[in-house]
């Protein structure tokens, strides 16, 4: 169960630079070069995601891992856009973290009964 939350984790980090880490500093390159190394960030990206649900469909039901996977989107997400972006975290990012963790609990409700 821990092995599927830290490949979320890993993969998140890799998609999280695929769709914008060229934002920082590669504004003035051409876009086709820039898909081409998002795509190859993203390789990396499915190397963790898909052991991850692999591993984690013997744990959690198939929309459990998916709002496991959001929540930990929106966390690597805030990480990236606070350190590397140099960019504040808004309140209204965490109403829609606060939203995240009802999902959570709605999604969870029945296993834990």
């Amino acid at each position: 169960m821990a092995q599927t939350i830290i490949f979320l984790i890993i993969s998140n980090i890799f998609m999280t630079f695929a769709w914008y880490g060229h934002l920082k500093h590669l504004g003035s390159k051409p876009i086709v070069m820039i898909i081409l190394i998002s795509w190859f960030i993203a390789f990396f990206e499915y190397c963790f995601q898909v052991p991850a649900n692999r591993i984690g469909i013997n744990y959690f039901t198939l929309p459990q891992l998916k709002i496991i996977q959001e929540v930990i989107t929106m966390s690597v997400f805030a990480v990236f856009t606070y350190f590397y972006m140099q960019k504040s975290i808004s309140i209204n990012y965490l109403y829609a973290s606060i939203c995240m963790v009802g999902a959570v609990y709605f999604i969870f409700r029945d296993s834990m009964a």
